[in-house]
């Protein structure tokens, strides 16, 4: 890591381009006659491999009356299988001297390993066990409505501003699945039989809805005598998977609302209505928030914590989402100050970025910031794992992981300006100020 970091000094010093001096990932794609697509990448640095299985359902999948089941099912497939005893997968992994992981958001569910490469094999059988004969039976599904539970008391419910996305989400969109939480209701998983869940399984957890990507310290002909064995013969699925197609409408509007909270400072927050991941209007967005809020020397950061000091805390971040996503503004005010005067404040911050062209020196150091994160990004196999299977999946083109970062470095100045003047406005987003409970008697 210091290693690149030097690279990038030295590349900012003498403005030569980091990306230009990278190698690119090279890697090898095809599917299994089942609809499994497969992406290997070699990398013997290091004797690891990451194995990861990335399935194309998150919660925008789910019955609208039975919320919640894609994060709960990433919690379910670690159960265990009909060859793998309850509670044992993460001990096949952790014995092997490797780390498991999995996460869910609104558009899918992302399950992995990182393993010394001789246990390639275990990785790849356990993968395809939770693909083929996972456990899904009542036991399994009463110990995770317990764990969800208390996952979501824990981030949400006795979280000061932990409801923040859920109360926006659900103002931000009405018709598309994404007004929904990924935690889902509790009352939809209470409701839910054992059945509803096997069904979810069935229609979801099938080869023809997944990517097998694998990078690291491997034999590209062993792999695919280990993919073939434990992957080839598992059924596609009988029906196609569902996908909504449901397009949000315009909002017309701002929105605005109050939420009373369990907090002791109030909070400000502004989500604007912005294009999907991978449109071209999406990366001006992205690097109009980066330079509102990314590191200590962005607008909002230098001009309301340092300067006016009117915010402890204040950001920007677009969610790059599927289907068309938000950019969520958000504040914490300093002791004293009132949240329409923070609201105000942050208005003024956009402003400037929609009136006048970001400089030629701020622009250069928001290219170079691109560029070292893209390095970062594809510097671990487990990220190169991962940044293979969602290209394939949400773009149909693996390559993107060597060619997206030219997508940003074909935006101008003129495009985030465009960009802010056409998102950024008041009647494209929804605000909320979050207040103390205290002052919920007193409204």
């Amino acid at each position: 890591m210091r290693y690149i970091f030097s690279l990038l000094a030295f590349a900012l010093v003498t403005g030569s381009s980091l990306y230009g001096q990278m190698n690119k990932i090279a890697f090898e794609e095809y599917t299994l006659d089942n609809g499994l697509h497969v992406i290997l990448h070699q990398d013997k640095s290091t004797p690891i491999v990451a194995v990861s299985v990335m399935y194309h359902v998150g919660s925008k999948n789910e019955n609208p009356d039975r919320t919640g089941f894609a994060h709960f099912f990433e919690h379910l497939m670690f159960e265990g299988s009909a060859n793998i005893g309850r509670g044992e997968f993460d001990n096949y992994v952790q014995n092997a001297g490797g780390t498991l992981n999995a996460n869910t958001t609104f558009d899918r569910t992302y399950y992995f390993e990182v393993l010394p490469s001789n246990q390639l094999g275990l990785g790849l059988w356990l993968e395809s066990e939770r693909m083929l004969h996972a456990r899904v039976d009542e036991k399994g599904i009463e110990t995770q409505r317990e764990v969800v539970k208390e996952e979501r008391r824990q981030r949400i419910d006795n979280q000061p501003y932990g409801s923040i996305l859920e109360e926006t989400f659900k103002r931000s969109y009405t018709v598309h699945p994404y007004r929904w939480p990924v935690i889902g209701s509790m009352k939809h998983l209470e409701a839910a039989e054992e059945k509803d869940y096997k069904q979810f399984y069935t229609d979801f957890y099938v080869p023809n809805n997944a990517v097998l990507s694998i990078a690291g310290d491997i034999d590209f002909e062993e792999a695919k005598m280990y993919i073939n064995k434990y992957f080839a013969g598992i059924p596609k699925s009988a029906n196609a998977v569902y996908r909504p197609r449901i397009v949000e409408p315009a909002l017309m509007a701002e929105i605005r609302d109050t939420i009373y909270d369990n907090i002791q400072l109030p909070a400000v927050i502004q989500a604007y209505r912005i294009p999907a991941q991978g449109t071209k209007d999406y990366y001006a967005v992205d690097m109009v928030s980066r330079i509102l809020s990314s590191g200590e020397s962005s607008r909002l950061y230098r001009a309301l914590v340092d300067e006016q000091q009117k915010a402890l805390f204040v950001g920007n971040f677009p969610l790059a989402l599927e289907d068309p996503g938000v950019s969520l503004s958000f504040g914490i005010t300093n002791m004293g100050v009132d949240v329409y005067e923070l609201e105000l404040a942050i208005d003024a911050e956009v402003q400037k970025v929609q009136n006048e062209l970001i400089s030629e020196t701020e622009f250069e150091k928001l290219r170079n910031q691109i560029e070292s994160e893209y390095v970062t990004s594809n510097s671990r196999v487990a990220g190169i794992a991962e940044s293979l299977a969602t290209y394939y999946m949400f773009f149909g083109d693996a390559n993107l992981i060597n060619n997206e970062i030219d997508r940003y470095l074909a935006v101008t100045r003129e495009d985030i300006q465009a960009a802010a003047k056409k998102y950024l406005v008041k009647n494209n987003r929804v605000t909320l100020h979050y207040l103390p409970k205290s002052l919920e008697s007193k409204s």
